[in-house]
């Protein structure tokens, strides 16, 4: 196998791969997509109900599951609780911008 012979397979395969990446993104970014609709929901339902937008209880159980998850699918459990401790503040944020709209202006 000469250089250029090399070169171009390690472009194809590069190539290759980085297009399943691309496609593993999308997925992603659509999977986020999902889970915020729901849980916008469930804001909007906790806001109607005057129920605090964090759930410590439930966001303990959900870091329990997802490092089980991560370790299931051998992707670093540490890693998988940083990203949804990431997640679950931006949506506790939601939660809070939705009851304070909820509670007008004169809240």
């Amino acid at each position: 196998m000469t250089t250029s012979d090399t070169d171009e397979y390690v472009t194809t395969e590069l190539n290759r791969l980085r297009e399943s990446i691309d496609n593993i993104d999308a997925a992603v970014v659509h999977m986020l997509a999902e889970r915020f609709k729901a849980t916008q929901q469930v804001g909007h339902l906790k806001a109607e109900h005057h129920l605090p937008p964090a759930d410590p209880a439930r966001e303990a159980r959900q870091i329990t599951r997802l490092r089980q998850l991560a370790e299931s699918a051998r992707l670093d459990p540490a890693f998988a609780e940083k990203l949804l401790n990431f997640i679950v503040a931006e949506v506790i944020r939601h939660h809070e911008r939705i009851a304070e709209e909820a509670a007008g202006p004169d809240a």
